[in-house]
């Protein structure tokens, strides 16, 4: 009588596969993507940036191909609020695009889809996909926005600039922020923007350059540094620097403005017994970009993340790192000048993906409030 064959070995190939699969789609596919049609907009979330990869990826040809290379020029019209479904679907109608949904992935993939301009556009089907969404931006505005995002970094606000409508490079915006001329009188000898970039939307002429952008952002940073915030700092014994330094990580730390005060005390109650801040935003800073995720800010960290040898690993060096690690908005700011009044030294993100944490004064109930 023959023995039947387990099928667990099959079944544990399939697993395997299947795994293998996922991990190429997650790492590999959208830095295929990044390579052929450029970084993903800084807005994108993980879910976004995998997807749109994949559409990308797949349908290549749909942007790098012309629909008729022997196709007559014509005038493509967009209306004001017009949205980005309804461009894509009349540029295929028109028979300009060889695929709406391709083109459309392309501009939300750039972040192209946020600068495109009503008006007159001369089109031609003999131009491919890529060639007709760049041309949809307006080249005739004197004027275009620009946005800085709270909790986004450096490379973040530079990586917005091809997209803005401004005419210098990530690349000039990042050499200007190193080292910004006529720096005000809170960055220390040396120090670079990072922190100082007030968060907002600003509207600037198109021809602003790299260093007058910094200039603006860093004096509207200072128009907001009030007395009253200043006084907040000094009452705490902080530089206007090392509190900014300290706004940045809370920025990153807290979902909720409203509780930014709470979070902020529990920092500096670490600080008053040198207990380490311990906090993860400074090693994703000191990490810098994760290619297989396409962001700066990598979680969850590993075990041996929070080994990484940087001065901005508060893991491993009591008080604050070396400077700012992100742009804090103005509640961040406010909540280290005028932070809640606690006996707190730990918090934990709620299990509920409320956004809200639970406080605890010792180790032992801060493990208790951690999720099953």
């Amino acid at each position: 009588m023959k023995r039947r064959r387990s099928c667990l070995p099959g079944i544990l190939l399939l697993f395997i596969l299947v795994g293998i699969l996922l991990v190429a789609i997650v790492v590999f596919v959208p830095a295929l993507a990044w390579q052929s049609f450029g970084p993903p907009g800084p807005t994108l979330n993980a879910w976004q940036r995998v997807s749109y990869a994949l559409d990308l990826v797949w349908n290549a040809g749909d942007l790098t191909q012309p629909r008729d290379l022997a196709g007559s020029e014509q005038t493509f019209g967009i209306q004001p609020g017009e949205s980005v479904r309804s461009i894509s679907d009349r540029l295929e109608q028109a028979g300009l695009i060889r695929s709406a949904q391709t083109f459309r992935t392309y501009l939300l993939w750039t972040g192209l889809d946020t600068i495109l301009r009503d008006g007159s556009y001369r089109l031609s089907p003999a131009q491919t996909g890529r060639e007709i969404a760049q041309a949809l931006k307006s080249t005739t505005l004197t004027e275009v926005p620009f946005t800085v995002l709270p909790g986004w970094r450096l490379e973040e606000v530079a990586a917005s600039i091809p997209t803005s409508g401004l005419e210098f490079t990530p690349a000039a915006f990042l050499a200007a922020a190193a080292a910004p001329s006529n720096a005000p009188d809170f960055l220390p000898a040396g120090g670079g923007a990072e922190g100082f970039l007030a968060p907002g939307t600003y509207t600037l002429p198109r021809n602003t350059s790299a260093e007058q952008l910094v200039y603006l952002l860093l004096q509207n940073f200072s128009s907001r540094l009030t007395p009253e915030l200043r006084d907040g700092f000094s009452s705490h014994d902080l530089t206007v620097y090392q509190a900014v330094t300290l706004a940045s990580i809370l920025q990153r730390e807290a979902i909720l403005d409203e509780e930014m005060p709470q979070i902020a005390s529990v920092f500096y109650n670490r600080l008053a017994i040198n207990m380490p801040l311990q906090t993860d935003p400074t090693v994703q800073y000191a990490l810098g970009f994760d290619a297989a995720h396409s962001t700066w800010w990598i979680n969850p960290l590993s075990l041996d993340d929070l080994k990484v040898d940087s001065p901005y690993n508060t893991y491993i060096h009591p008080g604050l790192p070396p400077g700012p690690i992100s742009e804090p908005g103005p509640s961040a700011l406010r909540a280290v000048a005028f932070p809640a009044q606690s006996n707190y030294y730990y918090f934990q993100a709620r299990c509920d993906k409320s956004g809200l944490h639970n406080f605890a004064e010792t180790l032992e109930q801060h493990q208790q409030n951690k999720c099953p």
